[in-house]
């Protein structure tokens, strides 16, 4: 179970975390602030939802590396980076990364609340649509080998007797094979079928690219 959406602030400056803590608690947002990268990253989990407000330079860890293992951890909350002049290249570096914005310091408050609460809504949506593709994954994961074969020949768009002769079986015992799957896969046609398992198969896609330090950018 998602907790409720938390801003988490990670910024070495004592005073800069105090200020913005107290803006976004100033609208009824729970916020948690860290020092720095390591302290953050042994905090948060992947269950945990809202979003992270990161300075681009801290100790340590940088904001950049930091966006990294959260990908390779599977968090997925939206990175609002908030930067000094002087950070402006390694902000637009941190924002090919995957993350939602930048804001260069001086900030409007209002900027910064309305970044947060759009980022916060961001990962709410992002949430609800990859608990739905999970299910779908599941779905495809319960399918036997050869269910699998038939189903990736249903997909490449190959009707029954091209299937059967590629997998050397009868039109029933493929016939047999597709109705299962798509009793697995819960489609009610081969349309939705082929929908289903691209949305799965892009689902996979992704959590390969996350876990291998590619860029994400949030649903």
């Amino acid at each position: 179970m998602a907790s409720d959406p938390t801003v988490f602030i990670v910024d070495d400056d004592q005073a800069v975390r105090d200020s913005l803590q107290w803006l976004i608690q100033s609208v009824g947002l729970n916020v948690v602030t860290f020092p720095d990268a390591l302290s953050f990253l042994n905090h948060v989990n992947e269950d945990q939802a809202g979003c992270v407000v990161l300075d681009v330079r801290l100790p340590g860890i940088s904001g950049l590396e930091l966006q990294q293992k959260l990908a390779a951890r599977g968090i997925r909350m939206p990175v609002i980076i908030v930067t000094g002049h002087g950070d402006v290249p390694m902000a637009v570096r941190a924002m090919k990364a995957g993350a939602l914005d930048f804001i260069e310091k001086p900030f409007s408050d209002q900027v910064l609340l309305d970044q947060v609460q759009k980022a916060i809504d961001i990962d709410s949506r992002g949430r609800a649509e990859r608990a739905v593709t999970k299910v779908i994954v599941e779905r495809l994961h319960s399918l036997s080998p050869r269910e699998r074969e038939v189903l990736e020949r249903v997909v490449e768009g190959k009707v029954t007797r091209e299937i059967a002769a590629e997998l050397s079986l009868a039109d029933k015992t493929v016939e047999a094979h597709r109705a299962r799957v798509m009793e697995k896969m819960k489609a009610g046609s081969i349309a939705e079928l082929v929908r289903l398992t691209l949305t799965a198969q892009a689902a996979e896609q992704a959590d390969e690219a996350a876990a291998s330090g590619a860029p994400h950018h949030p649903a």
